[in-house]
């Protein structure tokens, strides 16, 4: 499923205009991109809580010339998924 997908699902469910559906998932897009560029996290109880984590610098080899390069470190998301989307 694609963004416009899941537009079109979220419009129908709740029944309203997709373009209220569209303004709604962009405007709780842009503050959870906000909300874990700051470091709070997010968590929506029952599907998934987002944070940042901290992945350490390593050693990787580089599969088309065999040389070793440094990989710094970075910052990472981390999803744990909720019990709703337990397979």
């Amino acid at each position: 499923m694609n963004k416009s997908e899941l537009v079109k699902a979220a419009a129908a469910k709740a029944e309203v205009s997709a373009a209220l559906a569209a303004k709604v998932l962009d405007a709780a897009l842009d503050a959870a991109v906000e909300a874990i560029k700051k470091g709070e996290g997010l968590q929506l109880i029952g599907f998934a809580s987002f944070g940042v984590a901290q992945r350490a610098a390593r050693k990787a080899k580089n599969p088309r010339t065999g040389e070793i390069v440094n990989v710094p470190a970075r910052k990472v998301v981390r999803i744990k998924p909720g019990a709703r989307l337990a397979l």
